[in-house]
């Protein structure tokens, strides 16, 4: 049993190096020893990591040697392919994968059977593979399954897709009301009672639907065997049903087929129809891709600029090692193993970007930002594109090369177009000279020998890795937040505070003493909105996907989009990115966000606005409420005492922080609102036991003379004093303070969840 990451990663390198000397990767046995050397290197010091079905699988006797993360399946529209497709993603997620399959292909609900009948449709399908997803954990225990469906925009039963996973979500709600648990993979909780909880779903549209919906346009729904229209639409009807699901749940995302097609560098082999379900992988159906990602901030120098040759470098080693796995690591089905021979695709990709761009003093929604990250994504696939290319020479190109010469070179030239169109400035002349040079160089040696692999670079979550390389920031993402609660499996809580704060405050020209003072304040604050000494005009280089508690600034949606834009034309897939929008946006918030990632050239798009995965959903009537009440004359109010009856209900709760024991006993009305509340503390001296008695009766007496409980909770809860620390309640692992606890208690109990 391995007992150190440094075993882990010494059967992984050994393992590649041994199979990458038997399929004639090295010229002599030294250069395989220097190879695996550097590589070996790049892993321990945490500048790269493989994907995780490496690291569960690769090396390890009797097990299959399964290397790739993404897939993508395609099924047929029979009885036999649906259940072979339930098999094939079971056996995926077992040894730690994710998948994806368009299910456009099965005929529609509203169409008949060969032998009678009408159909199911896809969605009655997705029911029972989102069944087996949740049932099987991905690499066994290691964690949940990934999935993802898709359905074209011109299939019939494309509205019922589009309202599948928002219908769920409000029983969800339902559930939740009537007492069941809010938590996600709870056993018998409100999402574990209701479908389609275990996939992400995407709607693919055209130029053809984008155009329709700008031009008010009607939409054709087309029957599968034949081709007859079965329903028309009003284009911008379906707009806004995709955009009011997502408002509710986040879903369906967006893919844009004509965007995707064009940059398809094998379309006489065959078209993409689907992604992962991550959508970084964006391929032919029944294909593979192992992904390694590289953490950005390794390459950042003690100047703090970026090592242009040591990231190239970093990419030749890696990808190569990537290479090497294609044709010795297992597959689940013959087709698979079949596509990933022959188109040889890869997924190398990067982490730590927002971290990046943080440390350098350049805020992530900023024009210098978007180039930077530009430039740097440009080294990445180019290079690996050279370094394929070189493999190339020795190897041979991938067999379905020959077929598809002229459109891969076309979309290489795309890519070399998109380096040289990238606007210079002091900043970042360096990275974007280096992307010139390289894609120069990919192109010119791609020319000359072809290319190895039809996919070189990806843009993954690397949510699991990026912990392993202690990455701030994972794949293409901004922060979260500069303070951040991880939950432990033990059901503690481990406070994460962004450690590339003080270099960044450094490189804005801050001294040790007032960088000292900002990061002691952001600690206590968890954010740096009202710290001492920082200018107004730094605050845009912390800012993050999710607004602070205690402040009032995040990246907006747009920043997050015009981020994805500026990379996609330099990744050979697409990136795993999601679109955070605040619990305020509106449903045409959504919409303009899908609509401007389609004009900027995106090839896939998600979002998730705060909260609406716990939240009843707005409505129009409700604005109407609020402005009738500004619109009212001011009225004076007084307090009317509303006592409890003499004799009451109450609820006791014993608490424990950090060995601080207490009980807590709430009072309550008939309907079941709290009206009283007394503490009693188990072994405190008389002065901490009478501060409670005196907070108690003056939270008594603000209950009963109608003080919201919601208000008293918002002021009360993460107010910080001694005695704090971790606790036995696994819904409040951890409190800084008594007074914390009993209100964020109070608030689980007798407030709805939002």
């Amino acid at each position: 049993r391995e007992t150190s990451v440094r075993q882990i990663i010494d059967r992984v390198v050994d393992t590649i190096a041994r199979w990458g000397r038997e399929g004639g990767y090295f010229a002599t046995e030294e250069d395989a020893e220097n190879w695996a050397e550097e590589l070996r290197y790049l892993l321990v010091t945490q500048h790269a990591s493989f994907n995780s079905p490496v690291w569960f699988n690769i090396g390890i006797p009797g097990r299959s040697q399964q290397a790739s993360a993404c897939f993508i399946n395609s099924v047929q529209d029979s009885m036999e392919s649906i259940l072979d497709l339930a098999k094939t993603e079971g056996m995926l997620f077992k040894f730690g994968s994710g998948t994806g399959t368009n299910l456009s292909v099965l005929r529609s609900s509203k169409e008949q059977l060969s032998g009678g009948g009408t159909a199911s449709g896809p969605v009655s399908f997705m029911k029972g593979y989102d069944s087996f997803a949740g049932s099987i954990k991905s690499g066994g225990t290691t964690r949940r399954a990934a999935k993802m469906v898709i359905l074209n925009a011109d299939h019939p039963d494309v509205i019922d897709f589009i309202h599948s996973k928002a219908e769920e979500e409000k029983k969800a709600w339902a559930l939740i009301e009537a007492g069941y648990n809010v938590g996600f993979n709870v056993p018998g909780g409100a999402y574990d009672s209701v479908q389609f909880q275990n996939a992400n779903h995407s709607v693919r549209v055209t130029d053809d639907f984008m155009r329709a919906v700008i031009d008010d346009k009607e939409w054709k729904t087309k029957a599968v065997v034949d081709g007859r229209t079965i329903e028309t639409y009003k284009a911008r009807d379906m707009w806004r049903e995709i955009a009011d699901a997502a408002w509710i749940c986040g879903d369906p995302g967006l893919q844009f087929d004509s965007t995707i097609q064009d940059w398809n560098v094998v379309p006489n082999t065959g078209r993409i129809n689907a992604t992962n379900p991550c959508s970084e992988f964006v391929f032919l159906d029944d294909t593979a891709c192992n992904l390694l990602s590289l953490n950005l901030m390794k390459f950042q120098t003690e100047q703090g600029t970026f090592d242009v040759e040591r990231f190239r470098h970093a990419v030749d080693v890696c990808f190569t090692g990537q290479e090497i796995l294609v044709s010795s690591a297992s597959y689940p089905t013959p087709a698979i193993g079949k596509n990933s021979e022959a188109l040889r695709p890869l997924g190398l990709g990067y982490a730590n970007i927002g971290a990046l761009l943080m440390s350098m003093g350049l805020a992530y929604d900023s024009d210098e930002g978007r180039r930077f990250a530009g430039g740097i994504t440009a080294i990445m696939t180019g290079r690996a594109f050279a370094q394929s290319a070189r493999m190339a020479q020795v190897k041979g190109p991938f067999s379905e090369y020959a077929k598809n010469r002229e459109p891969m070179l076309r979309v290489m030239e795309k890519h070399r177009a998109a380096a040289y169109q990238l606007s210079t400035s002091p900043e970042s002349a360096d990275v974007l000279q280096g992307a010139r040079e390289t894609w120069d160089e990919a192109v010119k040696l791609g020319r000359a020998h072809g290319y190895r692999n039809a996919q070189a670079t990806v843009l993954a979550p690397t949510g699991t890795i990026g912990l392993m390389m202690d990455c701030d920031t994972t794949g293409i993402e901004p922060d979260l937040a500069l303070v951040k609660y991880k939950k432990l499996v033990g059901g503690g809580l481990l406070k994460i505070v962004n450690t590339t704060v003080p270099a960044a405050l450094r490189k804005l020209g801050y001294d040790e003493v007032k960088v000292k003072e900002i990061v002691e304040y952001i600690d206590e604050n968890d954010t740096i909105e009202g710290a001492p000494h920082l200018q107004d005009e730094h605050l845009k280089v912390f800012d993050c996907a999710f607004k602070p508690v205690k402040g009032a600034r995040s990246i907006a949606p747009m920043g997050h989009v015009r981020m994805m834009a500026a990379v996609q034309p330099f990744i050979s897939g697409s990136m795993s990115k999601t679109v955070n929008l605040p619990t305020e946006a509106t449903v045409e918030d959504i919409e303009q966000t899908y609509l401007e990632s389609w004009k900027l050239g995106l090839k896939c798009i998600a979002i998730y606005r705060d909260g609406c995965k716990r939240s009843q959903p707005l409505s129009t009537s409700l604005d109407k409420e609020k402005k009738a009440v500004a619109a009212a004359p001011d009225v004076e109010y007084r307090a009317m005492r509303r006592k409890l009856p003499d004799e009451r209900k109450a609820v006791t709760h014993k608490f424990d922080i950090a060995g601080h024991e207490g009980y807590l006993t709430v009072g309550l009305y008939e309907d079941g609102m709290p009206g009283e509340l007394f503490v009693t503390m188990a072994k405190e001296g008389s002065t901490i036991s009478g501060l409670m008695d005196a907070f108690a009766t003056q939270t008594s007496y603000a209950l009963q003379f109608g003080v919201p409980l919601k208000f008293m909770v918002d002021k009360f809860s993460h107010m910080r004093f001694e005695p704090s620390g971790f606790t036995k309640n696994k819904e409040i692992p951890i409190a800084k303070s008594i007074v914390d606890y009993i209100f964020r208690w109070m608030a689980s109990h007798f407030l709805p969840v939002e």
